[in-house]
């Protein structure tokens, strides 16, 4: 890590951050380049292995970044969940990923190489903030409802964050894709993040 203020590191780690997603967005995985990156900011590429090894590193601090903000707003919602419905609920959850199309992608189709090529104390930086989520989840489950057991909170994690893994490819498509399905003859349809992620809240979510 080079010499400076933490601020400064900071600052510095989130302006490759932060092109790294523009490019992730404009390109795809593998799109994704440290030459890009640099020519995007003011960090030259031997300045930017500074601060990671790796391009898949690089995507990597940005889904770390996601999932840090994700669980603030999970959190905000523990306290709130112990007067909430079953609707409500599952609505005030799914909004908190209405916007997180990046963290979304990256779990459904690059989290496994991604992990392959980061050192693994970069790894276990993620996972902190992954179980910080599994945490937060379970919190609101008891907030909501007092008496739910172990088993119950233990079953909607693993069931909740299953379908996390897979609920992008459902919810975007590219245009080769949607063109594909209508000469397959297949009915297109396109929901939306919130729609997916309320509605299956609302079937594993228990009742009070």
């Amino acid at each position: 890590m080079p010499k400076g203020s933490p601020e400064l590191t900071e600052k510095r780690k989130n302006e490759i951050l932060d092109a790294c997603e523009k490019i992730y967005r404009e390109k795809g995985f593998y799109g994704v380049n440290i030459k890009e990156i640099s020519t995007r900011i003011s960090l030259t590429r031997p300045a930017i292995y500074n601060y990671f090894e790796t391009k898949e590193e690089i995507l990597l601090g940005m889904l770390t970044r996601e999932y840090d903000i994700w669980c603030g707003e999970l959190e905000e919602l523990i306290s709130w969940a112990e007067k909430s419905d079953k609707p409500a609920l599952s609505a005030r959850i799914a909004q908190t990923l209405e916007k997180k199309d990046t963290l979304l992608r990256i779990l459904n189709m690059n989290l496994f190489e991604i992990e392959q090529n980061s050192r693994t104390i970069r790894l276990a930086e993620f996972k902190k903030q992954y179980g910080r989520s599994n945490v937060a989840l379970t919190k609101i489950l008891r907030s909501f409802k007092p008496d739910i057991t172990d088993t119950e909170c233990e079953a909607f994690c693993q069931t909740f964050f299953s379908f996390l893994f897979g609920v992008y490819p459902f919810s975007f498509h590219t245009e080769k894709q949607i063109e594909a399905m209508k000469l397959a003859g297949i009915a297109f349809r396109e929901p939306g993040i919130f729609q997916m992620v309320r509605q299956c809240l609302a079937m594993i979510i228990p009742d009070k």
